[in-house]
């Protein structure tokens, strides 16, 4: 069975950088998708950035301060968030899903970035 690990979280000023990671451990096969989601106090879980057959995709409101970057070897998803906003502050979580469109999701890491 496939499970995540969040690490990387913590609080920073605006304008900071944090790495978010992502491990997964267990059975991995049939793996084709993998990225980050954010959830704020009151809204819902929104989509940051996503692998898929190789191509990444961004949220409009992170694309070109956000990168994420994967190690197949590993089975590790990064986040490397520069240029913090404190609207970037959420709970912020990893998605692994497969070819049959099972997900997998981490328990969450926070991130909180303060003006």
């Amino acid at each position: 069975q496939l499970q995540l690990m969040e690490s990387g979280g913590g609080s920073v000023l605006a304008g900071e950088s944090l790495i978010l990671s992502c491990t997964a451990s267990g059975s991995a096969f049939g793996i084709n998708n993998m990225g980050w989601f954010r959830q704020s106090p009151g809204k819902t879980r929104e989509m940051v950035a996503m692998l898929g057959n190789g191509v990444a995709r961004y949220a409009n409101s992170v694309k070109g301060r956000f990168t994420i970057t994967r190690n197949m070897e590993t089975m590790t998803i990064n986040l490397q968030m520069n240029n913090l906003k404190p609207e970037d502050t959420a709970v912020y979580y990893c998605k692994f899903s497969n070819w049959d469109a099972e997900d997998t999701w981490g328990p969450g890491t926070q991130v909180t970035v303060s003006s």
